[in-house]
C-alpha cells in the first residue's frame, strides 16, 4: 500500500512537534525510601517533521513504548528517544510524562502517618544534545500577613500551590526536590493529623505569614544555593480563601 504520509508537501512548512498526547502507562521510578515505586504515567511524545514529509507515524510511538515491557524506567529514557529518532527519521524527539508521585509523611506532633500523593512531570528532549527537566507540584498553607495585621487575632489563610521545575546538574531525588520547597509556605500540609497536629500547624502558620511573593522567593533563593540545580522555574498560586480571584507569582531562571 503507497504511504501518503511521505508525499511532499507543497507548503514547505516544518513542524516543531508532532506526535501522540494522553498515553496512559505503568512506569517505575527510583524511590529514596523503598527503592523503586511503580505509578501510572500520562505520556506525550513527539517528533520533529521536515518540510518534505506531510505527516508522521503516529503508531511507532506506541510500539517504541511497547518494546520497553510495559514498564518505562527513567534511566532509559535517553535510549527510548534514540529509538524515536532513529525510527521516525527525526532530527529531535521529545517526552513528557505526568504523574502522581507517593510520599510517607509524619504528622508534625504524633508522629501519624499518611501517604501524600504529589504531582510530578519529567521532560526530557533529544536533538545534539540529551535535557531532562525534573517537575514538582507543591501544596502548602499561606496565611496572609495583612490579614493577621489588621485584626487582634488570627488571621485568613488558604492552601497554596508550588509548581517548580528544575534543569538538574546531577542526580536528584524527586524527594528532596518536595522537601526543598515544602516548608516555603507559612505551614506544610499533611494528609493525616491528629488534634495536636492540628494546633502545632495553625500556630505555626500563624507565626509564619506569608504573601505569594514571600513564597516564590523563599523557593527561589534556595534553589539558586542547590548545588545540583542548572536552571529552574517556580510558580505559586494561593486559592483564596476570602476573595474572589486566586493570587500568583512567578520566577525563572531558564535561558
Amino acid at each position: 500500500m503507497s504511504d501518503i504520509r511521505e508525499n511532499g508537501d507543497s507548503r514547505k512548512i516544518p513542524i516543531d512537534k508532532v506526535g501522540v498526547k494522553n498515553l496512559r502507562y505503568p512506569v517505575v521510578l527510583l524511590d529514596k525510601a523503598h527503592n523503586r515505586q511503580h505509578t501510572t504515567a500520562s505520556i506525550n511524545m513527539y517528533v520533529s517533521l521536515p518540510h518534505n514529509f506531510r505527516g508522521t507515524y503516529m503508531s511507532r510511538f506506541v510500539e517504541i513504548l511497547n518494546r520497553y515491557h510495559l514498564e518505562i524506567d527513567i534511566h532509559k529514557l535517553g535510549e527510548i528517544l534514540r529509538d524515536v529518532k532513529r525510527r521516525l527519521e527525526a532530527e529531535s524527539a521529545h517526552l513528557e510524562m505526568e504523574f502522581p508521585y507517593f510520599i510517607e509523611k509524619e504528622a508534625p506532633v504524633t508522629g501519624a502517618k499518611g501517604l501524600m500523593d504529589y504531582q510530578c512531570t519529567i521532560a526530557a528532549d533529544l536533538a545534539r544534545h540529551f535535557r531532562l527537566r525534573l517537575g514538582v507540584a507543591v501544596p502548602v498553607t499561606t496565611l496572609c500577613p495583612c490579614s493577621k495585621d489588621m485584626v487582634e487575632v488570627g488571621g485568613h489563610n488558604q492552601r497554596a500551590e508550588i509548581r517548580v521545575v528544575v534543569e538538574p546538574e546531577g542526580f536528584l531525588w524527586l524527594e528532596d526536590l518536595i522537601e526543598l520547597v515544602e516548608d516555603c509556605g507559612s505551614s506544610e500540609v499533611y494528609s493525616l493529623l491528629k488534634r495536636e497536629d492540628e494546633k502545632h500547624v495553625t500556630s505555626h502558620a500563624y507565626e509564619n505569614p506569608a504573601f505569594v511573593e514571600d513564597v516564590v522567593r523563599n523557593v527561589a533563593a534556595r534553589l539558586e544555593k542547590h548545588q545540583n540545580v542548572a536552571r529552574f522555574k517556580v510558580a505559586v498560586e494561593s486559592f483564596e480563601s476570602i476573595h474572589h480571584h486566586d493570587a500568583y507569582a512567578f520566577i525563572s531562571r531558564f535561558r
